[in-house]
Parts: structure tokens; C-alpha cells; sequence
């Protein structure tokens, strides 16, 4: 039968501490196997509320005697220089104190990236200790600086998470490296995701309304001269009527796209009569060729007065039914 190596108690005591320590505060630890040990020993995700967050972090833990200092402990940065200290996810170095029974941390990446070259020790103050009094401070300290270095990391699901996470600790991703120039304006659409959907949204419901508004502003003029070259009348009345219609139309639509509902007939009619009244002063620019002039002056004056009419009723219509429908015993 196989032996035990006499290391791997002192080994398993330092990390079995640090993830009992972490998962009684409801942080979540994925334990790293020997096979894939490349200088951590664990990936963990903080929580806060109960609810995930966006700050993963990688933690390579130390125990024994060798690790002890005069002044604190340390920490063999070996052949990992360049992984801990380009890694995208802090990389955390942990001591445990097997006779003190107590866990001490450093920033690793943090402390690396201020070098050019590997120290060959990362110094662990024996005043950065790691316990259920100072475990929020640690998440803080750790969330707030992965922030402030652009490391977090959000996915769909956990397991996507953790891969980026793994991915991240190897050093920069060309796929996912930061772009200085756009990544804090990145931050914070995330910090205001929500809102900028509910935005995107109602954009895309109003697209109608601002493409009816463009058209009024550029064919305004050309519809005043078109009625002043068509009729002896003051032709702001008559261009205001029109476009009143046009906007109550363009109104409705998106008042019912934001219900869920598709107002096909509404668009339907809002279409054809946008087309016709706006291609007229591109036919006749100047309301100089008798007859024709004079049948849309008359057409823009009875359309929008009983389409305006027959739009609000009919909606009217609509809106009693809904609710004689929430009121009904049946609902």
C-alpha cells in the first residue's frame, strides 16, 4: 500500500482553516486538486448578502515552521513572479500558524506588481491576521482593490465564473484584457445594467416616435409652402392638425409596446398616412398644380380631425374592456 507523506497533515491543516473560515462567512471555495496546483491552492468567490458577487480571488496557502520570521511570515514567490503578479484575479497569499492555530495574509499580486523582479519572499505582517473578527475587512480590502484594478469578473452562471477565474489567475486573457480607454465606462453600465436595458428598451419602442419627429422637423417648411401655394388660408393650423394626429398615433404605439401588446392596424394606418402626406410636398413643392393641391388640402383637414376622434375611442374601447376584465368575478 501506498504511503502518506508526513508533510500533507501540516499541508491540509492551513487550507482545511482557511476554507472552514471562509465558508462559515458564506464565501464560496473551489479547492484546487495537486494535478492543477500551479501556485494556488484555492479559488475562492466572495458573497455578500448571500448573493454572489463579482470578486473571485486565488489563495495559495502556506504552513509550518519554515514560513516563520522574526517579524512575521513569508511567502516563496519561486517560479510564479510572472503569474501572480500579471494575473487578473488577485492572487492571495495565506500563512497558517499551526501553533498559534491562526491564518496571516498579503496581497500577493499586489506586492509583485510593484517590482520588476521576482524578491524571492513576499514579507506576511503578524498583524494581518485572518479571523471571523477581521474576515470582512479582508473581503473589503480585497473586493475594493480587485475593483480599483478592473478584476472583477461577472458571468452567467458559476461554473462559467469560475472557469474565467481560472483562465484569469494565468495572467492576462487577450480575449477579456482590459482596454484603459473604455473600461470605466464599462463599470459603470454594469453598476447601472439594469437601467440601461429598461433604456435600450424603450429606444427600440420608440423608434416609430422618432422617426415620425425627424420627418416633421425636416418637412415642416415644405408643407407650409406647399399649403400656401394650394389655398388662400393661414396654413399653420392645417400643418399642426396633421402632425397632432401623427404624434397621438406614434404615442399609442408606444404605449402599447411598452404593455406588450403589437398595435398592428394602428401602425398600419400611421404608416400609409405618414407616406402619402409627407411624399406631397416632394411632388408638389410649391402647391401649384390645382386640383391635386386642393384635394390633400381637404384630405389634410378631415383625416386627422376623424382619425383623431376614432383613435382615442377606439382605445378608450380597449382600455374599459381590460378593465371590466380584472374586475370580473372569473379573474
Amino acid at each position: 500500500m501506498s504511503t502518506v507523506r508526513s508533510s500533507r497533515r501540516i499541508e491540509r491543516a492551513g487550507v482545511n482553516a482557511l476554507r472552514a473560515l471562509l465558508e462559515e462567512h458564506e464565501h464560496i471555495v473551489q479547492e484546487i486538486d495537486g494535478g492543477n496546483d500551479h501556485g494556488e491552492d484555492m479559488i475562492v468567490n466572495f458573497t455578500s448578502g448571500g448573493k454572489r458577487t463579482g470578486y473571485w480571488l486565488a489563495i495559495q496557502v502556506k504552513s509550518g515552521k519554515k514560513y516563520k520570521r522574526a517579524n512575521g511570515y513569508a511567502i516563496p514567490v519561486e517560479d510564479h513572479f510572472d503569474d501572480w503578479s500579471q494575473s487578473r484575479i488577485p492572487i492571495i497569499g495565506v500563512v497558517y500558524d499551526m501553533k498559534k492555530r491562526e491564518l496571516f495574509w498579503v496581497n500577493l499580486t499586489e506586492q509583485l506588481r510593484t517590482t520588476d523582479k521576482s524578491p524571492g519572499w513576499v514579507q506576511v505582517a503578524n498583524t494581518s491576521r485572518l479571523n471571523t473578527d477581521t474576515v470582512y475587512e479582508f473581503y473589503t480590502e480585497v473586493a475594493t482593490y480587485a475593483g480599483g484594478a478592473r478584476m472583477r469578473i461577472r458571468a452567467a452562471s458559476n461554473k462559467e465564473a469560475l472557469n474565467e477565474a481560472v483562465r484569469a489567475r494565468k495572467g492576462l486573457d487577450p480575449l477579456t484584457a482590459p482596454n484603459p480607454l473604455y473600461d470605466d465606462l464599462a463599470d459603470f453600465v454594469l453598476r447601472h445594467e439594469e437601467r440601461f436595458r429598461s433604456v435600450r428598451r424603450n429606444l427600440i419602442r420608440s423608434l416609430p416616435l422618432l422617426i415620425i419627429t425627424i420627418l416633421m422637423l425636416v418637412m415642416w417648411p415644405r408643407h407650409i409652402r406647399f399649403v400656401e401655394g394650394s389655398v388662400d388660408m393661414n396654413p399653420y393650423p392645417w400643418v399642426l392638425n396633421l402632425y397632432l394626429f401623427m404624434l397621438m398615433m406614434t404615442l399609442t404605439i408606444f404605449f402599447e409596446f411598452r404593455a406588450g401588446r403589437l398595435p398592428v392596424e394602428t401602425g398600419k394606418w400611421l404608416w400609409m398616412i405618414a407616406v402619402n402626406f409627407f411624399w406631397i410636398p416632394v411632388m408638389d413643392p410649391d402647391g401649384d398644380s390645382g386640383w391635386w393641391g386642393t384635394f390633400w388640402i381637404w384630405a389634410g383637414v378631415l383625416v386627422p380631425s376623424f382619425g383623431l376622434k376614432l383613435l382615442i375611442i377606439t382605445f378608450i374601447g380597449f382600455a374599459v374592456d381590460r378593465k371590466k376584465r380584472q374586475l370580473s368575478p372569473a379573474s
